[in-house]
């Protein structure tokens, strides 16, 4: 399994963290725009295209309140993955960790660690920005 995590600090309380990211459908805000394509979400389920490489419908596993958001495929990906985001409360502010989890093969290892990298990054910034 090869991990991708990027963590942040958002300030606002944990509750309202967590119930936004509990949403599915306010995870296309965290997409990058310019990679993802025909979205369609609901509260537990999401599907799209991220550009040139891959379709994914995802749902909702499990949810700990404001402690834990497990993602995981809907239909049946390319390859094995998780998503999840981890809360912990400091104070008034919240500190998440966002990890993908993916079974890739060296192969696709080499054609996708790059993305999926950018993709957790990318994911905690605009989660910041959005909170700011």
């Amino acid at each position: 399994m090869t991990t991708f995590e990027s963590k942040a600090t958002i300030q606002q309380p944990i509750n309202k963290v967590f119930d936004f990211l509990s949403d599915l459908n306010n995870h296309h805000k965290l997409m990058p725009a310019e990679d993802i394509q025909n979205w369609k979400s609901s509260y537990d389920e999401a599907s799209f295209s991220i550009k040139n490489m891959i379709n994914l419908s995802l749902k909702v596993e499990s949810r700990i309140e404001n402690k834990e958001i497990k993602i995981v495929p809907a239909e049946k990906p390319p390859f094995g993955m998780e998503l999840k985001w981890e809360l912990a409360a400091d104070n008034d502010q919240t500190a998440v960790a966002f990890t993908i989890t993916a079974d890739l093969n060296m192969m696709m290892k080499m054609a996708v660690s790059g993305q999926l990298k950018k993709l957790a990054e990318h994911e905690t910034n605009s989660l910041v920005f959005l909170f700011s």
